[in-house]
């Protein structure tokens, strides 16, 4: 593909304006709060719903129980009684939707199929067609490993790599910041909005990764974007017109979360969490995630993030008065346990 020139910052204010506005069009339920450091805003949500008894006897989370969960969790963040309403009040049946999923660490730590499958089959009773349904994520063969049916056949729900042949990167050249790249064409031109299905997981560089730093699989060069505890690249990245403006919900797998030796899978630092996190708001459900890890990992005797020398510190960029992509201020985020 022809290399595109690289946007400029008017180009980049332009975008976003142009997505606050789309924004602005959403349901109230599910808009992303643009200033929640603000007294006259309302909180930003974030919602735990856990099953003890998700895997039952065997090594993988029961289906049936994850569909139930993922319900209880879209219910209660929406307060709807109705476990279709919220899909349809988040995205339009004429919609292609995208789900990026994370891969990265193989079957013991990836998105679980089964949670994507349940996903899948809400957007499709909430009128989405299967041939609008992307799950995706930066390579076929993490996709594969992981347990996932590759298929482009543009009749059924897509389940793809970005290094498939026919997809690759985006010739456009976007920055902010510290961050200069080109996106996957299934968020840059495939995709009008996106579900961001990121895995609670500790991260030897940056601390956390959870749903900002799922970002750094979107992009055609995260190997340049580790430095300083990838801090401020990963709060950069998702100022990135596509990022911020396509991305409307998260719905976090927190069924197997690590807590040490990330981002890979260690089993010695896994455990079973047994829950999803949904939010609209990436730094609190990040933020949320930290306390989860944090918790995690004094019960087991380790040093706090801070003392190990990996503090999440892009969160705090993430939510200040430059980039404001949400709160992390624990009197500004609604956490509901259901």
């Amino acid at each position: 593909m022809t290399n595109m020139p690289e946007k400029t910052r008017r180009d980049f204010l332009k975008e976003c304006a142009i997505g606050a506005l789309a924004a602005g069009a959403a349901p109230l339920a599910f808009a992303r709060d643009v200033n929640p450091t603000s007294a006259n805003q309302p909180k930003s949500k974030v919602v735990i719903a856990r099953d003890a008894a998700l895997f039952g006897s065997g090594a993988n989370p029961e289906a049936a129980r994850v569909e139930k969960l993922l319900d209880r969790a879209m219910q209660a963040y929406a307060d709807s009684s109705d476990p279709v309403a919220p899909w349809k009040k988040l995205f339009k049946p004429n919609e292609v939707v995208g789900l990026k999923v994370n891969t990265i660490a193989g079957p013991g730590l990836s998105t679980h199929v089964v949670l994507v499958e349940a996903i899948c089959e809400r957007l499709q009773q909430a009128g989405i067609k299967p041939a609008n349904i992307v799950v995706w994520d930066r390579t076929n063969g993490e996709l594969d490993r992981a347990g996932y049916t590759l298929s482009s056949d543009p009749n059924r729900v897509r389940f793809v790599g970005t290094d498939s042949q026919d997809i690759g990167y985006d010739g456009t050249l976007l920055s902010y910041g510290v961050v200069k790249t080109r996106l996957s064409n299934v968020l840059a031109r495939t995709c009008d909005a996106m579900i961001n299905v990121p895995i609670l997981k500790h991260h030897s560089g940056a601390g956390v990764t959870l749903a900002l730093k799922n970002m750094y699989g979107v992009n055609n060069n995260p190997d340049k974007l580790h430095a300083n505890n990838c801090c401020p690249a990963i709060a950069d990245i998702n100022m990135l017109p596509p990022i911020r403006n396509k991305f409307r919900l998260i719905v976090a797998d927190a069924m197997t979360g690590c807590f040490e030796g990330g981002p890979m899978f260690k089993p010695q630092y896994a455990w079973r969490y047994n829950g999803i996190l949904v939010a609209t708001d990436p730094v609190a459900i990040d933020q949320t995630a930290w306390d989860i890890i944090e918790r995690k990992r004094a019960e087991r005797g380790l040093k706090t993030l801070q003392q190990a020398g990996t503090p999440p510190k892009y969160i705090a960029v993430a939510a200040n008065s430059e980039h404001r992509l949400g709160t992390d201020d624990p009197s500004r985020i609604a956490l509901q346990e259901v």
